[in-house]
């Protein structure tokens, strides 16, 4: 999965910002903490939830269920709003 192309991140003084620039049904703007923001890093390129769980759990002090299910969770939410392009 990554993040769709209809979908631009923008850093405001520290702080990411999910931005659609294309013509999805969504309208508005997510404001993403440090652990989304470095998600919607990751989905620059194609990767899978696993992977991301992995590279989360290098860069934060966590158990690790409790970064699968913030990420799962993260992710959930940039499904509802159509952000995702998923790999077959």
């Amino acid at each position: 999965m990554k993040l769709k192309t209809e979908f631009i991140t923008h850093e405001i003084d520290g702080v990411q910002y999910l931005v659609p620039v294309g013509g999805e049904a969504f309208s508005g703007l997510v404001r993403s903490n440090a652990a989304a923001a470095f998600i919607l890093d990751c989905l620059r390129e194609d990767v899978t939830e696993e992977q991301i769980v992995d590279r989360m759990c290098r860069k934060y002090d966590a158990p690790r269920a409790v970064i699968a299910a913030d990420t799962a969770k993260c992710l959930n939410t940039l499904r509802e709003i159509h952000a995702l392009e998923e790999s077959e």
